[in-house]
């Protein structure tokens, strides 16, 4: 079951790279982009268009960071007080047993 998954994982992979090929060799345009107060050099437009797109997705991640690291910490919250918990009602099932006998 493990190697189906890792074939499955490598033609994925394999998919994915053919297509970014495909999609480098068809966009071999030369643009300039103008941003308002700087232009950058000419560069193909495939080069332009994975450079935004890494640059969105690294953004993204950084904008969700804060949102992970509250939710760790309410995870460890919620982890030290379940701890808690346990250890009160062992406590708690110990007194019992000694209160029966």
């Amino acid at each position: 079951m493990r190697w189906i998954k890792g074939l499955i994982l490598a033609i994925i992979l394999l998919v994915v790279l053919l297509v970014g090929i495909l999609f480098a060799v068809n966009n071999q345009q030369t643009i300039a982009l103008n941003l308002i107060w700087v232009e950058l050099p000419p560069i193909t437009l495939s080069v332009w268009l994975l450079a935004t797109l890494t640059f969105g997705v690294i953004l993204g991640m950084l904008a969700m960071m804060g949102v992970y690291v509250r939710l760790k910490a309410r995870l460890a919250r919620s982890e030290r007080h379940n701890k808690q918990q346990r250890k009160e009602l062992d406590r708690l099932r110990t007194q019992e047993f000694k209160e029966l006998a």
